[in-house]
């Protein structure tokens, strides 16, 4: 294999230019950057990663540890992250932990030392418990978790209002027993999408019976189960809002295998606007998130926060969402979904 020095000496310049280059550390002019470069391909010299990182401290990776990898919403938040690396000259370094609290610990131990900084999501932990084993120097962003204080740079989604505005778009169709399919007890995103549906139905005056909270886990499965308890309310619930895609997608299922149509017996509406939503049948209303931008800026931040040595003002952003109307509910004034991130 060629050494650095077999480049040097074939371009005719030091080791410590050949260094620079690779490590994008001092001045060189364009040609003899690009004349290293062409002798380097020719060579087939490729710089060592390890010994790159302990000259420049830098890895240029970044670490990035969500609670899942299953389902579209998380491939999109990976698909989001991935370009806004690849942009910077970064690679991510994914693993999941499924909320699992040795998990999530095994692979902060995996990653230390190996990634320049690190985006977190887990929705089940405070921000305390889900970055207690990672480095106080380690850039840190938290995804979708329950933050305080100015500890950590943290993003977070506009549950309770969308969750709110979908809700008031069902009783505005008419709507008065509405239902929701809650997600995973203990999950930050489930308990303020609940929230916004409550505070929307108390606005309106009307009551809330427990028995139309029906549970959840953000599977289509359980959404699909929802249906067996949605049926054994009496009076029957006339809309069912689900906290999230897949359920809401789920209980179509179920609801068509038991003759109940979409939307003429029962209106359906979705949070978070999974690029499946608009093919489905009837095509699904929903909460729309820019998902893959959800991932983009939870990058850009942390690479602010890496750029800055950690040195900089933490800051707190909640990503917007907008209703996407589709046939599901019964009305469809804005067919098209907004462009996708």
């Amino acid at each position: 294999m060629a050494t650095i020095k077999d480049v040097a000496r074939e371009a005719n310049v030091s080791v410590a230019t050949v260094s620079r280059v690779f490590n994008d550390s001092g001045p060189v002019s364009d040609e003899t950057r690009q004349r290293i470069r062409d002798v380097a391909q020719r060579l087939r010299y490729f710089p060592h990663g390890g010994a790159r990182s302990l000259i420049t401290s830098r890895t240029s990776t970044l670490g990035v540890l969500l609670p899942d990898l299953h389902g579209e919403f998380f491939s999109e938040v990976i698909r989001g992250m991935d370009q806004a690396a690849q942009r910077r000259g970064y690679h991510i370094l994914v693993s999941s932990s499924h909320d699992d609290k040795q998990e999530i610990e095994a692979a902060l131990r995996a990653m230390r030392g190996r990634v320049d900084g690190l985006i977190a999501m887990s929705p089940h932990l405070d921000a305390a418990s889900l970055v207690a084993n990672v480095a106080p120097t380690l850039p840190v962003v938290l995804l979708n978790c329950a933050v305080t204080g100015d500890t950590y740079d943290a993003l977070t989604i506009e549950n309770r209002r969308g969750a709110q505005a979908m809700v008031r778009h069902l009783l505005g169709l008419g709507h008065r027993r509405i239902a929701i399919i809650a997600g995973a007890a203990g999950n930050f995103d489930a308990a303020e999408r609940l929230r916004g549906y409550r505070r929307a139905m108390r606005e309106a005056g009307l009551a809330v019976p427990n028995d139309w909270e029906l549970p959840g886990d953000f599977t289509e499965a359980s959404g699909y189960r929802a249906v067996d308890a949605l049926r054994a309310l009496d009076p029957r619930p006339t809309a069912l809002f689900a906290a999230n895609d897949s359920m809401a997608i789920g209980a179509m299922s179920g609801l068509r295998e038991v003759g109940l149509r979409v939307p003429e017996d029962v209106a359906v509406a979705g949070f978070d606007d999974v690029p499946l939503a608009r093919y489905m049948s009837p095509p699904l209303t929903s909460v729309h998130v820019g998902i893959a931008e959800l991932g983009a800026r939870a990058v850009e931040t942390l690479l602010h926060a890496v750029d800055n040595k950690n040195e900089h003002t933490r800051r707190h952003h909640r990503l917007p969402t907008t209703l996407v109307i589709r046939q599901s509910c019964g009305m469809s004034l804005h067919s098209e979904r907004p462009p996708p991130a």
